[in-house]
């Protein structure tokens, strides 16, 4: 068994949207000489700042911003890509003295790392994956779900129905391979972890002013622009295909197309984002070691700050 001593260590931070985990993050690397690692994977876009919460320059308060606003909005990323990129920053900080602090909503992205999930080099297949997306576009979404239900039962209980890439790669995979998507999960988990981490998750402990906080942050993605911002993915959605998915921009379409009045389409918005903030607590909830940290009940900053300098010490 590896000496927990020796290991590289990390803080992760997740939780749910809107309840202020780039405010900690910072917090903490200013606290301890850390740095951020995005564990969120809609932030790694460029020109999609808006209405993926990205933090400000102003927010960022001068600390270094790791695997953020660096790729295309055409290009595409996966959990595999994100540990492959991760791992080594993780080690350079360490050897640098700085504190690694992963932080992001991506939740499927911080257990993969903290667990060392091991991805074997992707079999993608080009023309598969066109074949399922035109099946998707002219048959909806919801039937490339029904057909992973029947193929790999298991990982489409993961799954939210409308997460259309992961559904597509899952099909893709057992079509090219043979090999089911849960199958290939069980078969990366690392016989032991490969970091010394700590994992802190943020959420309210009334669920009705977590809703209000998403309210809010929707109220002010409008003022900020982000209809510009959906409305570019929406003129290029045939290109932007992880972000033509993304909530905060496709819950704006049929107000471009004309099929329904923007209020509609910001309270649908609202609608999906506390959907996703469920979806979230569960995944954390489920898959993460993680101390819980009832941001409505007080500030998280300074108990944060305590098990972080606790960690350490250990």
């Amino acid at each position: 068994m590896a000496d927990l001593c020796n290991l590289p260590r990390m803080v992760a931070i997740g939780g749910p949207t809107a309840t202020g985990k780039t405010a900690l993050s910072v917090a903490l690397a200013k606290e301890f000489g850390g740095e951020v690692i995005n564990a969120d994977s809609m932030q790694i876009y460029r020109g999609l700042d808006i209405g993926t919460a990205k933090p400000t320059a102003e927010e960022r308060q001068g600390i270094p911003h790791h695997l953020m606003d660096f790729l295309p909005p055409e290009a595409p990323y996966s959990v595999a890509d994100f540990t492959a990129a991760a791992a080594p920053l993780i080690e350079q900080l360490n050897s640098a003295g700085k504190l690694p602090i992963v932080t992001g909503g991506t939740g499927l992205y911080i257990t993969s790392l903290m667990k060392g999930t091991a991805f074997a080099p992707e079999k993608t297949d080009p023309a598969i994956r066109a074949r399922l997306q035109t099946e998707a576009d002219e048959q909806g979404s919801a039937a490339l779900y029904a057909r992973l239900q029947q193929i790999d039962p298991a990982y489409a209980e993961k799954l939210h129905p409308n997460n259309l890439p992961r559904v597509i790669r899952a099909l893709e995979l057992f079509e090219a391979t043979g090999r089911r998507m849960s199958e290939q999960q069980r078969a990366a988990l690392a016989a032991e972890p490969p970091y010394r981490s700590l994992c802190i998750c943020l959420t309210c402990r009334d669920r009705a002013e977590l809703y209000r906080r998403i309210d809010r942050r929707v109220d002010s993605m409008l003022q900020n622009g982000v209809l510009e911002e959906a409305k570019l993915v929406y003129d290029n959605r045939e290109i932007y295909r992880t972000a033509a998915q993304a909530i905060g921009y496709k819950e704006f379409f049929p107000y471009f197309a004309g099929e329904m009045p923007l209020n509609d389409c910001t309270n649908r918005l609202k609608q999906a984002t506390r959907n996703y903030a469920k979806r979230q607590l569960t995944w954390f909830r489920h898959q993460a070691d993680g101390v819980w940290l009832y941001v409505d009940e007080e500030p998280p900053a300074r108990r944060a700050a305590e098990l972080v300098r606790q960690f350490l010490q250990n």
